[in-house]
């Protein structure tokens, strides 16, 4: 059943001080293929690899945004939330502070605080964030897609992309004949998703 207060996907946003830098962290993540876990805000410092499952049309009104606050740029990789969940990844418990203790150890990492009535209010839910408990998860094009803020910066990603293959094929043809050389010429192969139209 489709719902559109519900997402079948789990989304890792970057971070960055620009939308530059975070586009370049984002091909730094891609170009290594693993995404490395924090314990910023976790319990414990457990380190794990944070997710949201707000629906798409949510997001550039809240959680990511151009640029006017929030932590989380408009870049990042979109995971299908059942490939996640095999593994292991699990939605945050959203409770107070003086409850996380309650939580046995092994499942501690999953705690986020939540406190709306305290006199400094924690709230976070609006993150509808997801973890996975590891330092890092691996993962290719069969399993992410690409999320990029407007379809300037698909373009953008895309013809990157072609004059990096461009540059081989020229690379290889000086020890090698041309049409041989076209052969290591390699596909885009990252589903991109814009999140608006530029």
């Amino acid at each position: 059943m489709s719902r559109a207060d519900l997402s079948d996907q789990l989304i890792h946003f970057t971070q960055g001080p620009s939308p530059e830098a975070a586009y370049e962290r984002l091909c730094t993540i891609l170009a290594d293929g693993r995404l490395r876990g924090s314990d910023r805000l976790i319990l414990n410092r457990y380190r794990c690899v944070c997710f949201t499952e707000a629906p798409l049309a949510a997001l550039t009104d809240g959680l990511v945004n151009r640029w006017d606050y929030g932590r989380y740029a408009p870049f990042g990789l979109m995971f299908d939330k059942r490939w996640l969940y095999a593994q292991c990844a699990r939605p945050v418990i959203y409770q107070p502070l003086a409850e996380a203790h309650d939580l046995p150890p092994s499942h501690q990492w999953r705690h986020m605080t939540y406190e709306p009535t305290a006199n400094e209010p924690v709230d976070f839910t609006w993150e509808r964030e997801w973890r996975l408990h590891d330092d890092a998860l691996a993962f290719d094009s069969s399993c992410a897609g690409v999320v990029v803020p407007d379809t300037d910066w698909a373009t953008r990603m895309l013809a990157e992309h072609e004059l990096t293959q461009d540059w081989n094929v020229v690379a290889y043809s000086q020890i090698m004949e041309s049409s041989l050389a076209e052969q290591y010429r390699e596909p885009f192969r990252w589903t991109i998703t814009a999140l608006r139209e530029a």
